[in-house]
């Protein structure tokens, strides 16, 4: 199994610097009309996204190293930051967001680039996997001595097997899911490894129309003083 995942974090180097080479020509056609426009967008976001994914990548290839310091993390500010970075893509794919925070502990131990990553995956599905005039949602909640942050989605029905890897709150290698193919199984496979790291705990609930992917984090020593 460590041999495997070394595997895919060697490609997933190999693969950075012809992606950002791709990227930086996207951006450099000028004087396009608007459908080569169109084109270039949609090459430039594919390859950001497929840089993101290859740097998360990467990260794993670090977690044993524990050069991620755990510290207490505002999590409603991760959110909002990731909503933002992600705001253009809602829009270009005519998606909507509703965002709902209820949770009182605002502080939770976490990674905050980690913790980043996790929430902009599950975001990913619900850009991809929602149909359109349909809502997803970003809840933040108390729930029980936890904070969750889960995202529901509206996309295709995520597999059983994928199910219970998750319900077990680990995933244990990257996996096509044919039904949300180019997001789902690999971010999964990067929202497991790093909640591990971090002492989290990660989950998904199948809906007859849809998913909600989750990670519960634990709630930091200094927001209990208060």
């Amino acid at each position: 199994m460590e041999e495997e995942v070394n595997n895919i974090l060697l490609v997933a180097a190999e693969l950075k610097s012809p992606l950002a080479t791709l990227r930086q020509m996207a951006l450099s056609f000028d004087n396009l009309d608007s459908n080569n426009e169109s084109l270039r967008d949609d090459m430039v976001v594919v390859s950001d996204r497929a840089i993101r994914q290859v740097n998360d990548l990467m990260k794993i290839g670090k977690l044993n190293e524990r050069l991620f310091e755990m510290e207490p993390v505002a999590v409603r500010g991760v959110c909002d930051e990731v909503t933002r970075e992600l705001q253009y893509l809602f829009h270009f794919n005519k998606r909507d967001l509703f965002i709902r925070y209820s949770n009182r502990a605002r502080l939770v131990t976490a990674n905050y680039e980690l913790l980043k990553s996790i929430i902009y995956n599950y975001l990913l599905n619900a850009v991809y996997y929602t149909g359109d005039g349909v809502k997803s949602e970003l809840v933040v909640k108390d729930i029980r001595d936890k904070v969750r942050v889960l995202v529901r989605d509206f996309g295709p029905a995520l597999p059983v097997d994928v199910w219970r890897e998750m319900k077990r709150g680990f995933v244990e290698k990257p996996t096509s899911i044919a039904m949300r193919p180019g997001t789902g199984g690999l971010g999964l496979y990067i929202a497991s490894r790093f909640s591990r790291y971090m002492g989290a705990e990660i989950g998904a609930v199948r809906h007859r129309d849809g998913t909600s992917f989750y990670v519960d984090l634990t709630v930091s020593k200094q927001a209990r003083l208060f």
